[in-house]
């Protein structure tokens, strides 16, 4: 492997950061136009839909399908042939979505009552105007993703990972056109979300050309490349893509509770999309061609040295960052959002989801690393049965803690009796439900990522490498370190909210670069080089 697995991750990486710092951007933007509003609500849950299509394809199940397929047709076929799956699969793929993009164009009423069934009807008027007018993203982000597993599978990984900053663009150019033309309408982000697609899409296709392998799209299910795809397709449609499900039936339950709850749980997502989507994302992008070319070469040996070095780098990484998180939560929230229409009360609801759900940051990052492990030898009937596991434990958890608020605390027995013993209404009314919400999917988490880990020693694909005793005591002393210097910081800046921005700015500037700093030296002190992630 010899150090390509740690270049081509760190390319990604570096290229993920751009994309998530612009990101953060129109986070900002959005939280000053439209703070933590009933409209975000209704927007949010909108984009929730298309999105999840987005994850499904860009991260989930079909990459997870087509790449493997691809990674054989390119060892042991011909261009030509390697060429007419291309064309086959984009064929079918378009004529899937555009017939679903159909269905839930016509039925965008039903779809909006059945998804946020809370709403009032302007919220519900709003959601129903949107579910139309983005839902095309999914089409056209889906064909993106397709051409990004190409590039990807071809080691061209700056591309796909860049397309993500034309829709952080495309979103914020929306809002501000919201703030200064359109009396701050969050209709006018449901366009942005459209053009973002369109943009996204053909931002990658020069590259396709180049490499000549740009689509002419066929429909042919009978070619034996898609079906193969499609096959693989069915159980990671649900498998690969277990976070998502919970995430989405979190969005339904958050839409019963307190106005602005669907807000606070966005927000606090994404501060959890930095480390995830700059490195979980990265690890498993990469992994998986690597771990799919291993495979389809009979090579034992360098397929388990690969997910070795994922689990690895997931820890290095995920120690540190649910520790700082968590610790972290609330100067993140203030400096970062705190600003306009998003006041000191949504960055304390935020930073208690915040908390809990960074309790499963390295279970979420191992989670890329772990699928690919079974999707790159197409098996993709393994992940399903963790995964139904994990979506059944969301679930449980969710009704349990719930259950645990209005019954036996006095909030939510005095929610209970005010609202005549309607479990809907009392849901509305108990401060902080959305935190057991962000927990539940934690706990689901570290469910998926410890049954995952424990099929795949059974499968008996996997021989750890030497040194992992060492290992683990450098990253948890380095941990230990760090959080004992954050400590002593929050100690002394207990509440971030009242001060200006400029000054939550620098003491958070001194804060993590203090900690980031000591966890690194310690690394350093303790004989970890950049060139012993490089591969064994």
């Amino acid at each position: 492997m010899s150090g390509k697995l740690l270049r081509s991750a760190a390319v990604f990486s570096s290229m993920t950061f751009l994309s998530r710092l612009s990101g953060l951007v129109r986070d900002q933007v959005y939280a000053h136009v439209f703070g933590a509003s009933a409209m975000m609500d209704a927007f949010f849950v909108a984009f929730r839909i298309p999105n999840f299509m987005r994850r499904l394809s860009a991260e989930g199940s079909f990459s997870m399908a087509f790449v493997p397929v691809l990674a054989e047709y390119k060892t042991t076929r011909s261009a030509d042939e390697v060429k007419a799956l291309v064309d086959r699969v984009a064929g079918t793929l378009a004529a899937a979505l555009l017939v679903l993009t159909a269905i839930v164009i016509l039925l965008a009423g039903p779809i909006a009552r059945l998804i946020a069934p809370n709403f009032d009807d302007v919220q519900m008027a709003i959601l129903t105007d949107l579910l139309r007018i983005t839902f095309p993203y999914a089409l056209f982000i889906s064909l993106a993703s397709l051409a990004g597993a190409i590039l990807n599978s071809y080691q061209r990984f700056a591309i796909p990972a860049l397309s993500p900053i034309l829709l952080n663009v495309a979103m914020i150019s929306a809002a501000l056109a919201a703030k200064g033309w359109f009396d701050s309408s969050v209709m006018v982000l449901g366009w942005g979300v459209f053009i973002a697609g369109v943009l996204q899409l053909g931002f990658q296709l020069p590259s396709l050309f180049r490499l000549g392998l740009l689509p002419r799209p066929r429909l042919d299910v009978a070619h034996a490349g898609v079906r193969r795809i499609m096959t693989l397709m069915v159980p990671t449609l649900f498998g690969s893509s277990v976070a998502q499900f919970n995430l989405l039936l979190n969005t339904w339950v958050a839409t019963l509770l307190i106005s602005g709850s669907v807000s606070w749980l966005y927000y606090s997502d994404r501060l959890l999309e930095f480390p995830l989507g700059m490195f979980g994302v990265a690890i498993g992008t990469v992994i998986l061609p690597h771990l799919s070319s291993r495979h389809a070469e009979t090579d034992p040996e360098g397929y388990s040295k690969g997910l070795d070095w994922g689990f690895r780098l997931c820890l290095l990484i995920g120690l540190p960052a649910c520790a700082g998180l968590i610790l972290c939560a609330q100067p993140l929230l203030a400096t970062l959002f705190q600003y306009g229409r998003f006041g000191a009360t949504d960055v304390q609801m935020a930073s208690w989801s915040l908390m809990t759900q960074s309790i499963a940051v390295p279970a979420f990052l191992l989670v890329k690393v772990l699928a690919p492990a079974f999707y790159s030898r197409q098996d993709t009937r393994t992940p399903v049965r963790a995964a139904v596991v994990a979506v059944l434990t969301n679930a449980l958890c969710t009704v349990l803690f719930f259950a645990a608020m209005l019954y036996g605390t006095e909030p939510g027995r005095q929610a209970l009796l005010a609202s005549g013993g309607n479990l809907r209404l009392a849901l509305g009314e108990v401060q902080g439900a959305h935190a057991l919400l962000a927990l539940a999917i934690a706990i689901a988490g570290w469910v998926n990522a410890l049954q995952l880990a424990w099929l795949l020693r059974k499968a008996g694909v996997y021989r750890r490498q030497p040194g992992w005793a060492r290992f683990l005591r450098q990253i948890v002393l380095a941990t230990v370190a760090m959080v004992l210097v954050v400590l002593a910081f929050r100690f002394v800046w207990v509440d971030w909210t009242p001060w200006a921005w400029w000054e939550r700015g620098w003491r958070l500037a001194v804060m993590v670069g203090a900690g980031g700093g000591l966890y690194a030296g310690l690394l350093y002190l303790q004989g970890v080089r950049p060139r012993d992630l490089r591969g064994h």
